[in-house]
């Protein structure tokens, strides 16, 4: 049964949620209005989808991170570093030469590089949360392979399509417009972590806790890297490849005093949209008329952030 404590969020959660909500309508509302002015009819269009699109990529990205990082016990963990963004991005470019749906490849290519994680660090997945670091390195190495394999497929990219393609790799929304279907999987995906956030925190106990609790860890985890990876491909196949958005959202809401995963389920997509909504507000109106690749401009946010996050949990 639920006890009512549970439902309650802490006064730092609520503090950090009352936070989350301010910055992301004041965010929504500059980046409706930043630029030059539009027709009322095109506003929709050409800003209104980009926004939606925006909102609901960084939702994914967010939540794809915190589910590998509750699967890892690892704050580093990120759909980015451990490769299933790469995965995804060479997916979509083999879709892209061949003339295929990109969501096809980019779901295809993030399902691979999940299950050959999956494959290749099977007992650091099912065993002992010591071997999380092995996980990690795996993952790393996969991201370095996908990234070369999206090098070369570059390479055969035909000069029409060759500065789309770098720039979506790098993370481009200027011809995003997924109607709002990566916002409402991100919903469903919240809700989803949201009903078993009793068990996720069970789990996050160690896994000889949990499985004495009666959790069904191995099921859970399974659970939790599948929708990260779903997650991961969602977002690729409408954006690109855009880092540190799930690897800076759920560790600054931890550093926040957010640490129960119902409260996670939420904050956390939800700083995703307000972080890569005001990154692609920076990325149009930084050197205009030009529009920057919105994850060029994340990374040169949210590395000097995860820094900062660093000195500050040592000095703590």
């Amino acid at each position: 049964m639920t006890l009512v404590r549970d439902l309650v969020p802490s006064r730092g959660a609520a503090r950090v949620g009352a936070a989350l909500v301010c910055g992301a309508l004041v965010v929504a509302a500059v980046s409706a209005g930043w630029g030059p002015p539009l027709p009322e009819g095109l506003w929709w269009a050409l800003r209104g989808q980009r926004l939606l699109a925006a909102a609901g990529v960084g939702a994914l990205l967010a939540l794809s991170g915190l589910a590998l990082q509750v699967v890892l016990r690892n704050p580093l963990a990120d759909p980015y570093v451990l490769g299933t963004s790469g995965g995804a991005a060479v997916g979509a470019l083999l879709a892209l030469l061949a003339g295929l749906s990109l969501w096809g490849g980019a779901a295809l290519g993030a399902g691979a590089a999940s299950a050959t994680l999956l494959l290749l660090a099977r007992p650091a997945l099912l065993a002992a949360e010591e071997a999380s670091s092995r996980l990690i390195l795996v993952g790393a190495m996969l991201a370095a392979l996908f990234g070369a394999c999206a090098t070369l497929l570059l390479t055969l990219t035909p000069d029409a399509q060759l500065r789309g393609a770098v720039f979506w790799l790098v993370g481009d929304l200027s011809g995003a417009q997924d109607r709002g279907l990566c916002l409402g999987l991100a919903v469903l995906l919240a809700a989803g972590l949201a009903a078993r956030s009793r068990s996720v925190d069970r789990m996050m106990l160690g896994t000889e806790a949990a499985a004495v609790l009666g959790e069904p860890v191995r099921l859970l985890r399974m659970g939790l890297l599948l929708g990260g990876a779903l997650a991961a491909a969602c977002a690729v196949a409408v954006a690109g490849a855009i880092g540190f958005v799930g690897l800076v959202v759920p560790q600054a809401l931890r550093l926040g005093g957010v640490e129960r995963t119902r409260d996670q389920a939420w904050m956390a997509p939800l700083g995703g949209s307000t972080v890569l909504v005001a990154a692609d507000a920076l990325a149009r109106g930084l050197a205009p008329p030009l529009e920057l690749p919105v994850g060029a401009v994340m990374a040169l946010v949210g590395a000097p952030l995860f820094i900062g996050f660093l000195i500050h949990e040592s000095r703590r």
